[in-house]
């Protein structure tokens, strides 16, 4: 059903490609064109945020199935069709790509001064891939997308990023599609025996126990690294710290979710049996990320570093909601992803805000700002806040939702997993009075500007949402209730039915 009455979802994908090949036709002096580069992905993102608020107006909450759906024959002769749509747990987080990318073209405004015009194509290009990631209802369409997100991110951390940057984007490049690799693989079984790569004919496809387990394994591989999932987060800080505040942004908002979006979409409605299975484990790894990364946290000195580990925390808490396999751990785990996806942006914005005036990420060149950056303080402070989930802000919701469906499943998981709530506030609120608080005490301090009127633009939308999911979160949890029941009863049924087989073979 497209209940737009237009390819609403194939216009979004492929929108900024409109603008890159306008970016390309510019001409003249440097700057002029770098001037144009601007307004043009100004623009084009703009545009296609606002035609994307459609999905928003127009999406039947009741409807548990798969929405606005576009589809056309690509190669018929082994399955394969360019198929698009969206439903209760990816409408949002097209929404989410389609919101921050504005966002980090203005943050970008003036940080970036050279190759202006392929940094802006670059940040269009990864508009396409995420919104098309998002929107995939095809397996390899979703591949594609998938992969490709690591083309224009790369590009942007070593052309653009920090001293270390090649490094930091080789490692990214090199962890991301390592796992992938065995993602294709799994991909090609499934074809092989459904003779679809429809994601709705997969999810209800029954594959044999042991091949589950082959494929559950396979696609771990691929999304703990994008999650990041430790032991395989190691990229994450190093990306983090050597990328533009812009691809930082993205990274932290968009596409470490991807990985969590992966389990959401294959791993538990595809692999019910081997989700099972293999959930104490999640269980385990999500833990240790929560407590490990979070005192990790605190022994850091760069601010992009220690939100960095945040991440991986925080998401660790992510994935422990979604293989509670119970309604409030994984409406919880997407609200979680959801208000991460706005808080963790807006403090790397927050950070790129000094970076851009002293040049450093060192707390301990920092400390007194609220006495010269009054509006900056403030806005510092609701999403510190908004981190540590002071209810009343986004982060609140999500690790409830995710604590009430972990203590469901055990006791002990629940209390481990609280824990990042607690060691959260320690190193969140660490940072924010060390860098805020205290006397203005370096020369250099003292004569820091506010907020410009171009980062007023930037946090005015980030910090009304933060507000909003933390006054009215079911305004965002009523999109995902219909499609997260309809999974959970699936996912019990197929263990029901698995556990009914057994015991007939006995």
């Amino acid at each position: 059903m497209n209940a737009a009455g237009f390819p609403i979802l194939t216009l979004l994908t492929f929108l900024p490609l409109v603008g890159v090949a306008i970016i390309l036709t510019v001409r003249g002096d440097e700057a002029v064109v770098a001037a144009n580069a601007r307004w043009m992905a100004l623009w084009t993102s703009l545009v296609i945020f606002v035609m994307s608020l459609v999905l928003w107006a127009k999406f039947d909450l009741a409807d548990p199935g798969f929405q606005f759906v576009e589809s056309a024959s690509w190669l018929p002769q082994v399955g394969l069709t360019y198929k698009m749509g969206v439903d209760g747990i990816s409408v949002l987080f097209v929404l989410l790509a389609t919101a921050l990318t504005p966002i980090c073209i203005l943050a970008s405004w003036e940080s970036i001064t050279t190759r202006v015009r392929e940094y802006m194509i670059a940040f269009l290009v990864l508009e396409t891939m995420m919104v098309g990631m998002f929107s995939a209802l095809d397996f390899l369409v979703f591949y594609m997308f998938f992969e490709g997100v690591l083309i224009p991110m790369y590009l942007i951390i070593g052309i653009w990023g920090g001293p270390r940057r090649v490094y930091a984007a080789l490692k990214f490049f090199l962890y991301t599609l390592a796992g992938s690799l065995l993602m294709l693989l799994a991909l090609l079984a499934m074809w092989n025996q459904a003779g679809t790569t429809d994601i709705a004919v997969l999810m209800h496809t029954v594959f044999a126990p042991r091949m589950q387990m082959w494929l559950f394994v396979a696609f771990f591989a691929s999304f703990a690294v994008k999650v990041p999932m430790w032991p395989v987060h190691t990229w994450l800080p190093d990306a983090h710290v050597e990328a533009p505040t812009a691809g930082s942004v993205i990274l932290a908002g968009v596409l470490l979710k991807m990985g969590a979006y992966g389990f959401l979409r294959f791993s538990v409605p595809m692999l019910p049996d081997a989700a099972a299975y293999f959930a104490p484990y999640i269980y385990t790894l999500s833990v240790v990320a929560v407590i490990y990364t979070s005192l990790v946290a605190l022994a850091q000195t760069d601010m992009k570093k220690l939100i960095a580990y945040s991440s991986v925390a925080h998401m660790g808490v992510v994935t422990i909601g979604i293989f509670t396999f119970n309604a409030q751990g994984m409406s919880g785990a997407l609200f979680q992803m959801l208000s991460h996806g706005i808080v963790a942006a807006a403090l790397f914005l927050c950070v790129g805000v000094i970076y851009d005036r002293m040049h450093t990420r060192e707390i301990a060149r920092y400390g007194g700002l609220a006495h010269r950056m009054p509006a900056y303080a403030l806005t510092f402070m609701i999403f510190t806040m908004a981190s540590v989930g002071l209810p009343g802000t986004a982060g609140f919701a999500g690790e409830f939702l995710v604590l009430i469906g972990s203590f469901k499943v055990n006791i002990w998981l629940a209390f481990l997993g609280g824990m990042g709530m607690i060691l959260g506030a320690i190193y969140m609120l660490y940072l924010y009075r060390r860098i805020v608080f205290g006397a203005l005490q370096r020369a250099d301090l003292k004569g820091i500007l506010d907020l410009s009127p171009r980062e007023v633009a930037i946090f005015v939308p980030l910090v009304i949402v933060t507000i909003w999911m933390g006054v009215y979160p079911s305004s965002f949890t009523q999109f995902f209730d219909a499609s997260v029941g309809a999974m959970v009863d699936h996912h019990q049924a197929a263990i029901a039915a698995a556990t009914k087989l057994a015991g007939v073979i006995r």
